[in-house]
């Protein structure tokens, strides 16, 4: 993010990497900048958070996979006896200016739930604290973002002013205590439901059986049942973790509840949001070939995953999936004929182009390569013309910046 003399510079920035360190330098030049507007943040799975600013400090933020989720989450956490009013809930968005609405409706109900005296300042504090910590963990936990900042003066009440520095450094204390607990791999926006429940059963006491088919119902993700258990969301989860690797619970995706009302939160801020940019990927133990490949495909606009430890490797293009992967032949404790070979028995695998990478393009190496799945060869020290041609010939679709 570039800070101009007169304010922020409104221009859509990607951030690699977007660590604790680099959240806090970002949210630092907004701050200096004295910005009043909203900051668009999306990551490459097309989700998109809004915090809302001013003067650089943090009013409110919303936006993820589970918004009213989290709004009624945190509702209940701090102020439950309002959610007994659905009726009134409804009957006070249709009070609000529609003008009003456009900014969040969470927001503007918290502040009309103080002007009726019906919730606390503090009350109210705590639920935009704990929504904006936790949409921290899940930028985090993204770690690859697109930033934009839109300059307006939609905020007529600011109920509090967050420093950005304070709960970043919250969330990532709460998202390493989750990598810690081995889980890092999952989102805590995932529901646990029961995949055996005989098999279960028998691993279980009866009065443990019973409270796990209450609880793990299908509808309440792991935080919501963290709220209603009132343990951490780490605490929870790694309960569950023995069924889950035993594959007796299973944690899928599930969607977000409806709204209480239906608003345009923020159009304006959706129609910008970032498309998928293409992800090429490469496996080389050889820290010169991973950073040239990284400079020649980044320069061209396309997304870079790599990793040097081949046994690693699987799970790194798991979790970023990449469109087309570069593949080193020779590793220490593995090769590139087995990292192929498991790779095409994967589903998601079967079809992306796989290209070997090879300093010894002998006839035996391209027969044993085919063999197990690979789509082509490159020689190494591939130059960038020959990289770029090769994205070229197999992802059709071209780089979107």
């Amino acid at each position: 993010m570039t800070t101009a003399k007169n304010g922020i510079s409104h221009t859509r920035t990607h951030i690699q990497q977007f660590t604790a360190a680099k959240q806090i330098e970002l949210f630092e030049s907004f701050k200096e900048a004295r910005f009043s507007g909203q900051l668009a943040i999306s990551d490459t799975q097309d989700h998109t958070w809004i915090f809302y600013l001013y003067l650089g400090r943090i009013v409110y933020a919303s936006g993820g996979v589970h918004p009213v989720r989290r709004w009624r989450r945190h509702v209940v956490a701090y102020c439950p006896e309002r959610l007994s009013h659905v009726e009134e809930i409804q009957l006070a968005l249709a009070d609000i200016a529609k003008g009003e609405l456009r900014i969040s409706w969470e927001y503007q109900l918290l502040s009309f739930w103080i002007d009726q005296k019906k919730i606390s300042s503090e009350q109210a504090t705590r639920v935009i604290k704990a929504s904006v910590v936790e949409i921290l963990f899940d930028i985090t936990q993204a770690m690859e973002v697109t930033c934009e900042p839109i300059q307006d003066n939609l905020l007529t009440t600011r109920l509090i002013l967050i420093d950005a520095e304070q709960v970043i450094r919250e969330a990532n204390k709460l998202y390493s205590a989750w990598q810690e607990a081995k889980v890092a791999d999952r989102s805590p926006d995932m529901t646990p439901i029961i995949r055996q429940p005989e098999a279960l059963q028998k691993k279980t006491s009866t009065q443990v059986y019973q409270n796990l088919t209450q609880l793990l119902d299908g509808k309440q993700t792991l935080r919501d049942l963290s709220v209603r258990m009132k343990r951490d969301v780490v605490t929870v989860t790694r309960s569950l973790l023995p069924y889950i690797q035993l594959g007796l619970v299973q944690l899928t995706p599930i969607s977000d509840i409806p709204p209480p009302a239906s608003t345009p939160i923020a159009q304006k801020l959706f129609k910008t949001k970032t498309p998928r940019r293409i992800t090429v990927g490469c496996i080389d133990d050889s820290p010169i070939i991973c950073q040239t490949m990284e400079r020649i495909i980044t320069e061209a606009g396309y997304q870079f995953v790599s990793e040097m430890d081949g046994l690693r490797a699987i799970a790194v293009l798991l979790s970023r999936k990449p469109d087309l992967i570069f593949l080193d032949l020779v590793m220490p404790n593995t090769n590139g004929y087995e990292i192929c070979s498991q790779l095409r028995k994967l589903s998601f695998f079967k079809t992306t182009p796989i290209v070997i990478l090879t300093g010894n393009d002998g006839i035996v190496d391209r027969v044993r390569a085919r063999m197990v799945g690979s789509t082509d060869f490159l020689a190494k020290p591939a130059d960038s013309k020959q990289v770029l041609a090769t994205i070229n010939k197999y992802v059709t679709q071209k780089p979107k910046i």
